[in-house]
């Protein structure tokens, strides 16, 4: 685990990483059916010598009673057609795109208020907000020499700062404080500036 890794954590920063949004299920729609044509074929024309057919008298249909109200023709339900997830005319389904899982919100953790009841409950007089050991030493972290430049290269600090201990150790605790505003923490503005 790295140490900024160790000072979240201990903060209760450390936020577990957010599960991917499970990919929807590609929809089974049958390919679209072939359609059947309404019109009724030509009936075949007779041969020369041939007899018509017989004519088949239409009966009209029956008429209303008197004073009785004339019913509605059924209603004929058309559905929308199912959606298309297939490939254009291949008749192969088309995975459907997951949609992207949207950050979660980082909820506000009391930074301030955790590292100030530990400084009142440890007896040696730390000062956290000015100084980069003694907020490693209330969290119970290595604040050695070697331990903060450890931090201060996983941190990316710039190499002119590493070879002075008081420069490096100023660019710590600043760069610390942001980080920490941005995992969450509730640092207040004159810690950042």
């Amino acid at each position: 685990m790295s140490l900024f890794s160790n000072i979240l954590e201990k903060l209760g920063l450390k936020h577990p990483a957010a599960a991917p949004a499970p990919a929807k299920p590609i929809a089974a729609v049958p390919p679209p059916a072939t359609q059947v044509s309404s019109t009724t074929p030509p009936a075949p024309q007779p041969g020369p010598g041939a007899r018509p057919a017989p004519q088949i008298p239409k009966t009209p249909p029956p008429s209303p009673q008197a004073g009785a109200a004339p019913r509605p023709a059924p209603q004929v339900s058309q559905a929308a057609p199912p959606p298309r997830e297939f490939e254009h005319g291949s008749g192969i389904p088309r995975p459907v795109p997951a949609t992207p899982a949207t950050p979660a919100e980082i909820p506000m953790v009391d930074v301030v208020s955790k590292l100030d009841r530990l400084a009142a409950e440890n007896p040696q007089k730390l000062n956290w907000k000015v100084s980069i050991v003694d907020m490693l030493k209330l969290l119970d972290i290595d604040s050695s020499y070697e331990a903060r430049k450890e931090l201060a290269v996983e941190l990316g600090c710039p190499t002119d700062k590493m070879g002075d201990s008081a420069q490096m150790n100023t660019w710590l605790h600043k760069t610390v404080m942001q980080k920490l505003a941005e995992n969450g923490g509730n640092i207040p503005k004159e810690l950042l500036d």
